[in-house]
């Protein structure tokens, strides 16, 4: 079969009202989404594995550790904390990272996938 369509159109009510009621909210989904979207970038992906290891870092520690310009990891961070996934505070003349605790989790499942083996 080729064409990715059912011949015959058909609808279980029942079950996909059941499947329908499961389903997140349009807003969980969105704030999903722009969370999944802030780590598909390899480089603000290494940026919030940085984090992670480190634990609350400071944005030079995190260019040095990531070989970036310190330009970059900003603006990797500001996407990161605009997602959600990280937090920041002032210590003096410092800005100190961390991650939040639904980065975590989301991290874990990239790691999960990219150690299985190829199908």
């Amino acid at each position: 079969m080729t064409d990715e369509r059912c011949d015959l159109l058909c609808l279980d009510l029942p079950h996909a009202e059941q499947v329908r009621a499961r389903l997140a909210s349009e807003h969980n989904l969105t704030s999903a989404a722009e969370r999944a979207k802030a780590l598909a970038d390899p480089s603000r992906l290494r940026v919030a594995l940085a984090l992670a290891a480190g634990g609350e870092m400071c944005g030079c520690d995190l260019a040095w550790v990531c070989a970036f310009s310190q330009n970059l990891v900003s603006h990797h961070l500001r996407v990161l904390r605009t997602a959600g996934l990280a937090t920041s505070r002032r210590d003096g003349k410092l800005v100190m990272y961390q991650l939040t605790a639904a980065a975590l989790p989301l991290l874990d499942l990239l790691l999960a996938v990219t150690a299985t083996p190829d199908r």
